[in-house]
């Protein structure tokens, strides 16, 4: 059974950053297909971006190309989400999630981690 748990949300300002990290505990990290998804308030849960096994293929949806970097580092079994650029927009509980097959709806899920993005 793999856990994961996110960290690395807060409270920015519109123009700034911030790193989303989420570890995974339990067996066969490198095997999963790894993403992050997000809820805007009110509103439903959207893809956000995806990362192969092995780290050399990447998915963004419109909304965070070329602002966000999604990466891994299956030697520390965790995630990343590099956002840059941050919008008002952008604010949402941001998920942390896994696959063997990378098929949605993937099949474990983090808590959560609250990204607000206010002037």
């Amino acid at each position: 059974q793999v856990q994961l748990h996110e960290s690395g949300g807060g409270v920015v300002q519109p123009g700034g950053s911030l790193r989303l990290s989420c570890v995974a505990t339990g067996p066969s990290f490198d095997t999963y297909v790894m993403a992050w998804f997000r809820q805007p308030p009110g509103e439903e849960r959207e893809f956000v971006a995806s990362i192969n096994q092995n780290g050399d293929n990447t998915f963004y949806a419109d909304s965070g190309k070329g602002r966000f970097t999604i990466s891994r580092d299956n030697a520390k079994n965790t995630l990343y989400l590099q956002m840059n650029n941050l919008k008002p927009d952008d604010t949402a509980l941001y998920y942390c999630t896994g696959d063997p097959a990378g098929v949605h709806p993937f099949r474990y899920w983090g808590q959560g981690t609250q990204v607000t993005v206010s002037s």
